[in-house]
C-alpha cells in the first residue's frame, strides 16, 4: 500500500499548489464541460503550475496502472483503433460544429444526424463510447454536447457550410482538426501495417522511406511525398500542410532566437539553413540580427520562390543588399563550395532529421561536415525523446569515452545541458509517463510515414560522432521535449 499513499500524497500536494498558485495567478484552471481556449490553458504559462499539473496527472495514470484491473488496462490500448475511428466518424462528420452551435442545452442525436446525413443509431453509440473518455457529453438520453477536448476538433465553421463544401473544411482553420484528420486518416491506416513492414524479411531491417508501413498500406512505392504530389491526392496534400501551419504557429514564434546567442556572431557570419521550406526559422533570425548572412535551402524550387517573396516583403532590405541567399539544393547533394564564399558560421537542421533514418540522415550530416570549417557549428532542432529510466554514468561515457566529462549541469559526459528536463519524483515513472505520450506518439508517426525516427539524445550523440560532429551543448526549451536544440562542433 505504500506506493498507493505515495501516489495519492503526489496529487494533494500538487492539487494545493495548483490551488495556491490560481490564486495568486488569477488564472482559473480550466472546466472541462466548457469550449477549450486559450484563456483556458493561461494557468500553464507559470512553469510551476504547469509542472504540478503534469505531476498529478502522471500520478493519476500510474494509480490507474496499479488499481484497474490489468486485462482492462491491456485493452484500452489493445482497443485504441475503436477510439480513432469513433473520433474520425464524428470529425468528417462535423458533429462539434453542430453541437456548438446547438449551444450547451446540447442536441439529440436525431437532430444531429438528421443534419450531418448520418444513421443516429451508429452516430449514438460512436458518440456515447467518446463521452467515457470525456470527448463529449452525454447530458440526457442520446443528447450530446461538447467538452473541452472535443471543443478542439471545431473548425470554427457553420456546420451548413462545412456539410455543403466538405472538402474545404479545414481550409483557412488553425490547423489542429486539420492535423487530426491527418493522423485518423493515412497515418492510422500506416500503423495497421506497422507488423508487416517488421516481420517481411524484405523491409524488416530496412532504413529506406519506400519501405515504410504507409507504403505498404497505401500500396505504393512512393515516398509520402512523392504520394501527396499526386493530382488525386491534392485533398490530403491540401490537409497536411493547413496541419502543419497550425503546428508552426502552436509554437512560440521567437522560440529560435532563445536557443543560441545569436548577437556573439559578427556581421561576416554566414547562417545556412538547411531543408528551409520557406525560411520561417531564419527569418525570427533576420528580423533581429539583419547584420548576418542567409542562405536558404530547399529541395522544390516553388517553395524557394515563395519564401524569397516572403522575405522580400518582410526584409526587403536584407534582400537588396545581397545579405540573403534562396538556393534550391537537395541536402543528399554535396554542398556546392562556390555557393559558399566563406565557411558556414551556422547549418540549421530544423525539423530534417526526424523525418530519415540513421542512414540517410548521417548523409545529411555527413555533406555538412565536408564544407564545415573549424569554427562551424549546427544546431539541429527536433524533439529529444526522454529515456525510461535514469542514465547512469557508465551509459553516459560509453557513448563517446574520448571526451570528458566537464563539472557542470549534464547528462553525458562532455555535453552542457541549459534546462535540463525535469524528473518526476518517486515512485513516478521518471520522465512523467504517458502525460508525455505525443513525443512518442511522434515517433512512432516517424516510423509509420517514414520509416524514420525521432532520437533520444544518446542516439544523437553515436549519429552525429559518426558523421564527425560531436554536441557540445542542449538548449532544451524549460518544461518540454519538442524541439529542442542541439549544439554541436567539428570534431
Amino acid at each position: 500500500m505504500a506506493s498507493l499513499r505515495q501516489l495519492i500524497k503526489i496529487m494533494e500536494e500538487q492539487v494545493c499548489i495548483l490551488e495556491k498558485l490560481e490564486a495568486e495567478d488569477g488564472k482559473p484552471l480550466p472546466d472541462l464541460y466548457m469550449p477549450y481556449s486559450t484563456s483556458s490553458e493561461a494557468f500553464r504559462q507559470n512553469v510551476a503550475s504547469a509542472t504540478a499539473a503534469k505531476t498529478a496527472c502522471a500520478a493519476a495514470f500510474q494509480l490507474v496502472a496499479i488499481l484497474n484491473v490489468p486485462q482492462v488496462s491491456l485493452y484500452h490500448a489493445v482497443g485504441g483503433h475503436y477510439r480513432s475511428s469513433a473520433i474520425r466518424a464524428c470529425l468528417e462528420s462535423h458533429v462539434t460544429e453542430i453541437l456548438r452551435e446547438a449551444g450547451p442545452k446540447g442536441l439529440h442525436v436525431n437532430f444531429i444526424a438528421a443534419k450531418n446525413k448520418q444513421d443516429p443509431a451508429k452516430l449514438g453509440r460512436f458518440l456515447r463510447y467518446l463521452s467515457i473518455h470525456h470527448i463529449y457529453r452525454e447530458i440526457s438520453p442520446d443528447v450530446f454536447t461538447n467538452t473541452r477536448i472535443s471543443s478542439l476538433l471545431d473548425t470554427g465553421k457553420q456546420s451548413a457550410e462545412l456539410i455543403a463544401n466538405p472538402l474545404t473544411k479545414y481550409d483557412n482553420t488553425d490547423g489542429l482538426a486539420a492535423l487530426a484528420s491527418h493522423h485518423l486518416d493515412e497515418s492510422f491506416k500506416a500503423s495497421a501495417y506497422s507488423w508487416e513492414a517488421l516481420s517481411n524479411p524484405g523491409t524488416a531491417f530496412s532504413q529506406d522511406p519506400t519501405q515504410s508501413p504507409f507504403c505498404i498500406a497505401h500500396n505504393t512505392s512512393d515516398t509520402k511525398w512523392e504520394y501527396y504530389d499526386r493530382p488525386d491526392q491534392s485533398y490530403r496534400r491540401n490537409r497536411f500542410a493547413v496541419g502543419m501551419r497550425g503546428v508552426q504557429a502552436l509554437q512560440p514564434p521567437n522560440a529560435i532566437l532563445d536557443i543560441y546567442d545569436w548577437g556573439r556572431l559578427s556581421s561576416e557570419s554566414v547562417i545556412v539553413d538547411i531543408g528551409a521550406g520557406i525560411g520561417m526559422a531564419s527569418l525570427a533570425i533576420a528580423e533581429n540580427f539583419p547584420k548576418l548572412k542567409f542562405i536558404i535551402q530547399d529541395v522544390s524550387p516553388g517553395v524557394i520562390k515563395e519564401g524569397h517573396e516572403m522575405w522580400m516583403n518582410r526584409v526587403p532590405d536584407m534582400l537588396n543588399k545581397g545579405n540573403v541567399q534562396f538556393q534550391v539544393h537537395n541536402f543528399f547533394d554535396p554542398q556546392l563550395k562556390e555557393n559558399m564564399e566563406a565557411k558556414p558560421s551556422i547549418f540549421i537542421l530544423k525539423q530534417v532529421l526526424h523525418d530519415w533514418s540513421d542512414k540517410y540522415a548521417l548523409q545529411i550530416l555527413s555533406r555538412l561536415r565536408d564544407v564545415a570549417g573549424l569554427e562551424t557549428t549546427i544546431l539541429i532542432i527536433d524533439t529529444i525523446i526522454p529515456l525510461g529510466c535514469r542514465q547512469d554514468n557508465a551509459a553516459q561515457t560509453l557513448v563517446n569515452p574520448s571526451v570528458p566529462s566537464t563539472k557542470g549541469n549534464e547528462n553525458m559526459a562532455g555535453i552542457i545541458e541549459d534546462h535540463p528536463p525535469v524528473e518526476a519524483p518517486a515512485p513516478l515513472l521518471l520522465n512523467f509517463g504517458a502525460v508525455n505520450e505525443v513525443e512518442y506518439m511522434i515517433d512512432m508517426q516517424m516510423f509509420h510515414m517514414f520509416n524514420s525516427q525521432e532520437r533520444t539524445l544518446i542516439h544523437f550523440q553515436k549519429l552525429l560522432l559518426k558523421a564527425g560532429w560531436r554536441i557540445r551543448r542542449v538548449n532544451r526549451r524549460e518544461g518540454a521535449n519538442y524541439l529542442q536544440c542541439i549544439e554541436a562542433v567539428p570534431m
